[in-house]
């Protein structure tokens, strides 16, 4: 089955954030040059200096004339998302996480869902829903599409024992990660396996994952409203 990876362009920006999100380069270290990129990944300037423009767009590098290319310091200010667990969240409250397979399986993507996770239309993806319970009440419905390539032996996974989450952060590193949040009322599959009335205020999150040169899963995950809320924060 072929599998269609990033874009060149992505391919470098991939290899740029991975190397900072790990910490290999920090804040002020320099970038390798626009010849040692283009010979690394085989494309031309044009390619490289648009990931290394999308980066700088960004706030992730700075390009200094005649000095070139370097990571950017960190914003005196920044919004964080943790991409987190949901078994952890529910065990760091004291209580019992258990979950409920309700699908699993390999299937072709539609032309929408091959857009998203930059396959070609009727490439195979992974394809599971899961209800996740905190002491036995349904908090979470999750809606997956992983892609093959980032995460091969995700199907093999017993998610009654772990979660996807906990699966994809071990065995497709993040990356990059992209997501919105909005009210919503559930679907009828999803107010059934739920436990709540069709009509009830939910909150849906779609999230986007990308590790390395391939966007790993998407995911839609809905949150009764009455029993869950999001936190994040802001870090000086």
């Amino acid at each position: 089955m072929a599998i269609t990876p990033l874009p060149a362009y992505g391919q470098v920006k991939a290899f740029i954030k991975t190397r900072i999100s790990a910490g290999t380069w920090r804040p002020g270290d320099p970038v390798p040059s626009e010849a040692a990129l283009m010979q690394q990944f085989g494309v031309s300037r044009m390619t490289v200096n648009r990931a290394l423009r999308e980066l700088m767009g960004e706030g992730l590098v700075t390009r200094v004339q005649g000095s070139g290319t370097f990571v950017a310091e960190l914003y005196r200010i920044s919004s964080t998302l943790i991409i987190r667990d949901i078994h952890e969240e529910v065990i760091e409250r004291g209580h019992v996480h258990t979950s409920r397979l309700l699908l699993a399986e390999s299937e072709k993507a539609s032309a929408d869902l091959a857009r998203t996770l930059g396959l070609r239309k009727g490439a195979r993806v992974f394809h599971t829903i899961l209800i996740h319970q905190e002491n036995g009440v349904p908090i979470q419905y999750e809606d997956r599409y992983v892609n093959p390539a980032a995460a091969p032996n995700y199907l093999k996974t017993d998610f009654t024992q772990t979660t996807p989450t906990h699966h994809l952060l071990a065995e497709a590193p993040l990356t990059e990660a992209s997501y919105s949040i909005e009210a919503c009322q559930p679907t009828a599959l999803e107010a059934k396996h739920l436990d709540i009335k069709p009509n009830e205020a939910c909150l849906a999150m779609m999230r986007r994952t990308v590790s390395g040169a391939h966007i790993a899963s998407v995911a839609r995950l809905v949150y009764p409203g009455s029993r869950y809320s999001f936190a994040g924060k802001f870090q000086a």
